[in-house]
C-alpha cells in the first residue's frame, strides 16, 4: 500500500516554488519606496548580449525615492540608461559622471489603482497554480485508489489532508499580498 502523504509531500516543493515566484514578482512592483528589485532584472543589450542589470552594474538606494546604479564599465552607462527608459517603472534616468540616478516621483492615484490590479492578477495565477498542483496530487490518489494501492477511508483522509495543505498556501499568497497592497497604499 502506498501512503498517500508521499503524494502530498511531491507536490510542497512545487507549491514553494510557486510562492517564491509570486514574491519575486511582487519585488518587482513599485510601491512607495525605492527598492532595488525594481531595477535588477530589467534586460540590457550590450554588445550584442543581454544581460540583467544586476550583472552590470551595483545598484544601491541611497534613499526612499532614489536608486543609484554604478556600473562596472563606464561603456556601458548609455545602454543602461535606454533600457530604463524603456522599462515599465515610470521614471527616467539621469546620467551623473560615472552613475545613473533615477528619482521616483510620487505615486498618483490612477498609478496606484493599476499597481492594485496587477497585485491582485498575480495573486490569481499563484492561487491558479497552487489549485492546479492540488489537483494533479488528488488525480494520483484517485488513481492508486482505483488500482488498489491505496484504501478508500485514506482517500477521504488525504483530501483532507490535501485541503488543508492549499488552504495554508492560500492565507500565506493572501498575507503576502496584503503586505504589498498596504506598501503600495502608504
Amino acid at each position: 500500500m502506498e501512503d498517500y502523504n508521499q503524494i502530498i509531500e511531491k507536490i510542497k516543493p512545487e507549491m514553494e516554488k510557486a510562492m517564491g515566484f509570486f514574491e519575486r514578482e511582487l519585488a518587482k512592483i513599485r510601491a512607495g519606496r525605492a527598492s532595488v528589485s525594481l531595477v535588477e532584472d530589467i534586460i540590457v543589450e550590450c554588445f550584442g548580449q543581454k544581460m540583467p542589470l544586476k550583472q552590470l552594474a551595483a545598484i544601491s538606494s541611497s534613499s526612499p525615492k532614489d536608486i543609484v546604479i554604478q556600473p562596472w564599465d563606464r561603456s556601458y552607462i548609455e545602454q543602461i540608461e535606454k533600457a530604463i527608459s524603456q522599462s515599465s517603472i515610470g521614471a527616467s534616468p539621469v546620467i551623473d559622471k560615472e552613475t545613473i540616478r533615477i528619482s521616483l516621483p510620487p505615486l498618483s492615484e490612477e498609478y496606484r489603482k493599476s499597481l492594485l490590479r496587477i497585485l491582485s492578477e498575480k495573486q490569481e495565477e499563484t492561487r491558479k497554480t497552487i489549485r492546479r498542483w492540488r489537483q494533479k496530487a488528488w488525480d494520483e490518489i484517485q488513481e492508486k485508489t482505483k488500482s488498489g494501492e491505496i484504501r478508500e477511508d485514506d482517500k477521504f483522509r488525504a483530501k483532507d489532508k490535501l485541503q488543508e495543505l492549499i488552504d495554508q498556501y492560500n492565507k500565506k499568497i493572501e498575507e503576502t499580498g496584503e503586505r504589498k497592497k498596504r506598501e503600495i497604499l502608504e
